[in-house]
């Protein structure tokens, strides 16, 4: 690890979505920007969510309108902002004894419809299940509404792109282990962090100096108290871990469902990746070592159980290719159970006799990650009296830069001609205009490089190493793109070998 400079106006430590969106507001306003990350971006919860943008339709329940009403705008302003990786999503809520009558859920439902802003999206309605539905036969009726999906790695991916744009260094694999207010700076020692193909290495330490950090590390958030600036939390937090499981599509329309279940726990069954249904999520206290977050058991059972209540195809275990679980770092409301905890977040501001800043992120959630960003660069202004305007509402992510998609397919369908329609869709959903910079001169398929397979090629491969900070097998195929669902053991040593190759 060798930084250009060794002296910034922010330090930025987290590279989720909270952290990345906080770098591309600050850089964007004029300060000279460091974001370090210990793994890799979005290697945590960023990359472990149920990736919805949604008001959270649950949360009218517990009268947290303010929240709700602030995430329903923002889902209109992300729709905008990144139309590639973000897009519509129709939810059915199938109605049944246990829930609450159908007059307050389709009061409810009118409610979220009118709270916050909707420009793009379709009111709710209610709706019959018919004998052909595909859920059990005992369900005829129910309600519709509209949110939207997210690739959520991706979209800390384009903010790192972003604030790397505007001037930010991003610092992956570089962990924060101390960091000494002296009057009006920081003293920061960052150390390099290695992967497997690097254990060799030596790992490497470099000083620098901020003039204010944000402490935007997620799960780790009060820890980085206890061991980087050695004085007491300002804030408790709770740690709920929410847990996935993948499975082969379970039906064939294009629609998410929203289940709830006797104990009002809401499960999603989210079509995802074009063949497989993504069902979650769980709600449990986390007390364990965060890196080691995994699926229970229990968890696997519950998101079974509830998924087999409502649809005619019945899954099992053995019908799982995939798990997941993130650990969501909430505000410590004192809550009785995990899934009345507020989604709400808090920005601690310390600057003690007017000595250098320190903002602390606690709580937040995806879909509100740009207004919080917005919000906390804000608390920064008065140590910056030469910083710039907020910019980001208005503003596309990289490749985010069209308005109508079906437009730049056709464009691109003509420049790229002998690329299979399959492969473009799917280079378009993930870097929308920013196909032309990862194809680059390319005018045939064998132009591509080496076939890693289901369309994965070198050229994308060396695009993700050199444009968005890849460096292991996992980056790719778990973060970068999700072929980690489709690849064999054979397949991931090969790219493995590629990588070593590069690393040579």
């Amino acid at each position: 690890m060798q930084l250009l400079d060794n002296e910034y106006d922010l330090l930025v430590i987290g590279g989720g979505i909270n952290g990345a969106g906080i770098a591309a507001d600050a850089s964007g306003r004029g300060l000279k920007v460091l974001l370090c990350e210990q793994d890799d971006l979005a290697s945590a919860t960023s990359s472990n969510s149920s990736k919805l943008i949604h008001g959270g339709l649950r949360y009218l329940e517990h009268y947290q309108f303010r929240l709700v009403k602030e995430a329903l705008l923002e889902r209109e302003v992300l729709l905008k902002k990144a139309p590639h990786i973000i897009w519509p999503l129709s939810f059915r809520l199938p109605h049944q004894s246990h829930l609450r009558p159908p007059w307050m859920i389709r009061l409810g439902l009118f409610i979220y419809d009118h709270l916050g802003k909707r420009d793009t999206l379709p009111a709710s309605k209610s709706i019959t299940f018919t004998t052909d539905s595909v859920l059990n036969a005992a369900i005829s009726q129910g309600f519709e509404y509209a949110d939207g999906w997210v690739d959520d790695a991706r979209l800390v991916i384009l903010n790192a792109l972003a604030a790397e744009q505007n001037g930010a260094t991003i610092a992956t694999r570089t962990r924060c282990i101390k960091a000494q207010r002296n009057l009006k700076h920081w003293d920061v020692t960052l150390e390099q962090q290695t992967t497997q193909q690097q254990q060799q290495q030596q790992q490497q330490q470099q000083q620098i100096k901020a003039k204010s950090i944000v402490n935007a590390a997620g799960p780790w958030v009060a820890s980085l108290f206890d061991d980087v600036f050695i004085q007491p939390s300002p804030q408790h937090i709770r740690l709920v871990k929410g847990s996935h499981i993948v499975v082969p599509r379970i039906h064939d329309e294009p629609c998410a469902y929203i289940l709830q279940n006797e104990d009002q726990r809401i499960i999603f069954v989210i079509p995802f990746e074009d063949d497989y249904s993504l069902i979650g999520t769980t709600d449990e206290e986390y007390t364990g070592n965060i890196k080691d977050v995994k699926i229970s058991e229990q968890e696997i059972s519950y998101l079974i159980n509830i998924t087999n209540q409502y649809f005619k195809t019945p899954i099992v275990a053995a019908d799982i290719v995939h798990t997941f679980s993130g650990v969501r770092p909430l505000l410590d409301d004192h809550s009785a159970d995990a899934q009345a905890v507020t989604r709400d977040y808090k920005l601690i501001l310390n600057n003690d006799n007017n000595q250098a800043a320190l903002l602390s992120v606690f709580g937040g959630k995806i879909t509100t990650y740009r207004k919080l960003a917005e919000n906390a660069v804000n608390k920064l202004a008065p140590f910056y009296p030469h910083m710039n305007d907020a910019w980001t509402k208005n503003a596309s992510l990289p490749g985010g830069d069209f308005s109508d998609k079906a437009t730049l397919v056709a464009q691109l369908q003509r420049k790229y001609n002998w690329l299979p329609e399959l492969l473009l869709n799917r280079l378009i959903r993930s870097y929308g205009t920013l196909t032309n910079a990862l194809l680059g001169n390319c005018n045939a398929v064998t132009d591509l490089g080496c076939h890693f397979g289901y369309g994965l090629y070198a050229q994308e491969v060396d695009y993700l190493i050199n444009k968005e900070w890849a460096a292991t097998s996992d980056d790719i195929l778990w973060r970068r793109t999700k072929f980690g669902l489709r690849f064999s053991k054979a397949q991931v040593t090969a790219l493995d070998n590629y990588l070593l190759q590069g690393l040579a």
